[in-house]
């Protein structure tokens, strides 16, 4: 379906949703039979039993569970599929491109019940254009807080260049790539002016990039302490890609606000964690999907990244002994294509209940982020809602079966379909 037949259909000005079960994201315990009562873009009431204001069109999910919209809190929504020849797509494919596939990757997105996504690095500027876009009503969307280009070293995860020769080069290659505490702090900056929410910095080595060592500590103390500072400072959170346990070890210890992936931490790691109240982004689905490739599609991966991805496996105790450590723990992806929720499901086959998995993909994710604007069913927030038939609770693979999405008032799915409504002109 055409992207325009994803975005919201115009609301009448006051909305009542009948909500026969409702989970609000302030509490996993459910309530049965609710009136949540909607005017233009937020939620004016949540009251018990079902009424309806005089005038009000009534949404009626009185046989299905309700929800807040779900929020992935790592996303790529302006990458392209991460298996293929890495670097064909990378002298073949332009920013255009990207642009043009990010389109759909949002609607896909929204259309599976994530409703507000904090996306981790894009190049080009792609990911800020997008979010503007989303905001005026122009591609249907999540609503996106966005890192802009990732910082890194030279040689580091985001250098694109490693690994080809001397004189190949791409105008976006190198744009977040900062060597010392200055250019870091600098750097850091100019995201900032650009239109980022949020920094992200690439202090270990990672695994689809070519040549870097995902264990590896790739950025100085001196130039991590640089990036928390200025991200502090302009009032962000700052981010950290971290598979090395040196590495996540010194960010945590300097003050990042997420670690995401954390392949290789350990006790004294989540311990760490723990003190400084970092919350954990274990990423599940895609290191599953890569090893998946890795081990039996190893062609559709580059052999720098097939060689990693087999070392690293798919284990999920990074995430079951971080939960057992009492990390605060956020749900990401680490996908930009769609399949997000079904990050749930292996959370929970790590050890979290369905009810702690809700609360990682509601309530963690609004403090992550830093907004009172979402993450619940309650007065005052914007009215991103979602429906299932059956229970998450009983049975979190609900999730990827989401009904109904509602994102600020504007309904993007009904009864299992998107809902068409005309975008307007940018």
């Amino acid at each position: 379906m055409a992207a325009s037949a994803l975005a919201g259909s115009a609301q009448a000005q006051d909305t009542v949703i009948h909500a026969g079960r409702l989970i609000d994201g302030l509490t996993t315990k459910p309530r049965e039979q609710v009136s949540i009562l909607i005017a233009k873009d937020r939620i004016t009431g949540v009251e018990p039993g079902f009424v309806t204001p005089a005038g009000a069109k009534v949404i009626d999910l009185s046989r299905a569970t309700v929800m807040p919209g779900l929020i992935d809190s790592h996303t790529h929504v302006t990458s392209l599929s991460r298996t293929g020849n890495g670097i064909a797509k990378a002298v073949t494919n332009s920013a255009l491109d990207a642009a043009l596939a990010s389109t759909v990757n949002v609607s896909k997105i929204l259309q599976s019940g994530v409703t507000t996504v904090r996306d981790l690095g894009g190049l080009s500027g792609i990911d800020v254009a997008m979010k503007k876009a989303i905001n005026q009503g122009s591609v249907a969307g999540p609503r996106m807080w966005v890192a802009g280009e990732a910082i890194g070293p030279t040689g580091g995860h985001n250098d694109w260049s490693h690994g080809y020769a001397e004189d190949v080069s791409r105008r976006d290659w190198g744009a977040g790539i900062a060597d010392g505490p200055d250019a870091v702090t600098k750097l850091a900056r100019k995201e900032h002016k650009l239109g980022a929410d949020q920094i992200k910095i690439m202090p270990s080595g990672g695994v689809v990039s070519q040549g870097d060592d995902p264990k590896a500590q790739l950025m100085s103390e001196a130039e991590i302490k640089a990036a928390v500072d200025a991200a502090h400072a302009l009032g962000m959170k700052i981010a950290a890609h971290g598979h090395g346990k040196a590495a996540i070890d010194v960010a945590v210890r300097l003050g990042v606000d997420s670690i995401e992936h954390g392949t290789y931490a350990d006790a004294e790691s989540f311990k760490l964690m723990k003190a400084k109240g970092t919350y954990f982004i274990p990423t599940l689905l895609t290191t599953q999907r890569l090893y998946d490739a890795a081990k039996n599609r190893p062609e559709t991966l580059n052999p720098s990244t097939v060689a990693k991805v087999l070392a690293m496996g798919s284990s999920l105790t990074k995430l079951t002994n971080a939960h057992a450590a009492g990390v605060k723990i956020a749900f990401g992806s680490d996908t930009g294509q769609g399949e997000n929720v079904k990050e749930g499901a292996l959370m929970v086959q790590a050890g979290m209940s369905p009810a702690e998995v809700i609360t990682a993909a509601t309530a963690a994710g609004a403090e992550l982020i830093g907004s009172q604007d979402i993450g619940a069913v309650a007065p005052g927030r914007y009215a991103d809602i979602i429906a299932m038939a059956g229970d998450p609770l009983a049975d979190i693979t609900e999730l990827e079966r989401v009904k109904f999405v509602m994102k600020g008032g504007k309904v993007y799915r009904a009864d299992g379909a998107p809902v068409f409504v005309e975008l307007v002109n940018p």
